[in-house]
């Protein structure tokens, strides 16, 4: 693990999720094989985009992924206690950058990865950016 991402604090999490290991995420060395942890990440946003008291997208307005960042820490091994926390680490007219941590459930010191996605809010039938809504702008200052 970098010492580098141990001693530096996250910041507030606007979500933190469990997130259930299954055996069939392993890899042939007993660790969740690389793909699965975006899996994860994308699981968590969607459970965190759920829970938003006010809609998020529209049958005109939706978000597509614009980036995204994962740096692998310390291997998942199974079985593994781990959940997710997500960060907003910007908000932009149209998109939002959510920082990622996927940590050991009992320390949160023990980072088995950290990154970040890029959201977009585009029109569904041009393809072009639309304003972020305003349930994604509240949910980000709270």
């Amino acid at each position: 693990m970098s010492t580098e991402a141990a001693k530096t604090p996250a910041p507030q999490p606007i979500f933190i999720t469990p997130m259930d290991v299954r055996w069939q995420d392993l890899d042939a060395y007993n660790h969740v094989n690389n793909s699965n942890y975006l899996v994860y990440l994308q699981e968590a946003r969607l459970k965190w985009l759920m829970n938003l008291p006010d809609p998020w997208y529209s049958p005109e307005a939706a978000p597509v992924m614009a980036h995204s960042e994962i740096n692998y820490r310390l291997p998942i091994e199974w079985p593994a206690d781990i959940q997710i926390e997500l960060y907003v680490n910007r908000i932009g007219s149209s998109s939002m950058t959510v920082g990622h941590r996927i940590v050991d459930s009992q320390d949160a010191t023990r980072i088995h990865a950290d990154g970040s996605v890029t959201m977009v809010w585009i029109d569904t039938k041009t393809g072009r950016p639309v304003a972020l809504p305003q349930a994604i702008r509240d949910a980000a200052q709270r």
